[in-house]
């Protein structure tokens, strides 16, 4: 059987056909209308993905990952960022059921992303992880035995806003977004002249500056990890977002602050792992998470 898998961001949509073992017959992505069109026109638009794949591939539901904060039971969006008017208080599962007359599933992106690494990426076989994408902002999702912890409003996670510094929260000072800014401040340059790949590629260059840029941004993601890991004690974090891209230069700094700030009782049982699934991963964990409903409605 087969499914429509789309990932819903705050400028495209990434969506993909694939089978009930997570094999992406196909991908492709197209433009997020909703801030042209409105809620109707963007439900309309998704309905029209799923009736240009419907017959070539026997359709059997739509599995969806969205950024803003979803009651997953219902489907409904109770929180989204300001680029996506109208879409706080819809039952977007009901629109898209309603739509194509398909069975439908909606998780948030960040709890879809953990689910997909999770199912088959960098969390397989762990019983308790912890996952965390660091970008503009920094988010994460708890799973413990294949379930994610939504909390009592469904925004269990939200780590990125942990205050662990008079300066800020833990995103202000630690993501991708602080160490442009960070850098730019140091090269006396414009934000808009820097990115996180070109800050990267000046650090393996030898560049002192963003070579130490980046010691701190590890160190300050060790400390928000540290938090989860003293609250949680998860068996694996799982590093995503745009620096996962990185391992291989960030692995050793970031476990290596992690030793210091961690108890060896708890860093002896932690493993650390960067996500392997990349711009699948959303697409993926909507998949999983369709099929656990789908399981747990038919018990």
């Amino acid at each position: 059987m087969n499914y429509l898998c789309l990932d819903i961001g705050g400028t495209s949509v990434k969506y993909g056909v694939a089978d009930e073992k997570g094999s992406l017959l196909l991908k492709g992505e197209t433009s997020n209308v909703i801030t042209q069109k409105g809620v109707k026109g963007f439900a309309e638009s998704l309905a029209g993905l799923t009736d240009r794949y419907r017959q070539e591939y026997d359709l059997q539901g739509i599995a969806v990952s969205t950024a803003g904060v979803v009651d997953p039971e219902q489907g409904v969006i109770l929180y989204a960022p300001k680029y996506f008017p109208g879409y706080p208080g819809i039952n977007l599962r009901k629109l898209l059921e309603e739509h194509t007359g398909l069975p439908c599933a909606v998780e948030n992106d960040v709890n879809a992303a953990a689910l997909g690494e999770y199912w088959l990426g960098a969390g397989r076989g762990a019983k308790s992880l912890f996952c965390i994408t660091v970008g503009t902002g920094i988010g994460g999702c708890a799973i413990l035995n294949g379930q994610v912890i939504h909390g009592a409003s469904c925004s269990a996670g939200e780590a990125g806003l942990q205050q662990i510094s008079p300066k800020g929260t833990w995103e202000e000072i630690a993501s991708t977004s602080a160490l442009i800014r960070n850098v730019a401040k140091i090269k006396h340059v414009s934000k808009a002249e820097l990115d996180g790949k070109k800050i990267f590629t000046m650090a393996q260059q030898g560049d002192a500056d963003a070579s130490a840029a980046i010691d701190k941004q590890m160190d300050d993601l060790a400390v928000g990890i540290a938090n989860i890991c003293y609250i949680l004690n998860p068996e694996r974090i799982i590093i995503g977002g745009g620096i996962a891209a990185q391992e291989i230069y960030l692995y050793p700094i970031l476990d290596g602050a992690l030793r210091k700030r961690l108890l060896p009782l708890v860093y002896e049982h932690l493993t650390l792992r960067f996500a392997s699934l990349k711009n699948d991963a959303g697409m993926i964990g909507a998949l999983c998470n369709f099929l656990m409903r789908e399981k747990e409605r038919r018990e």
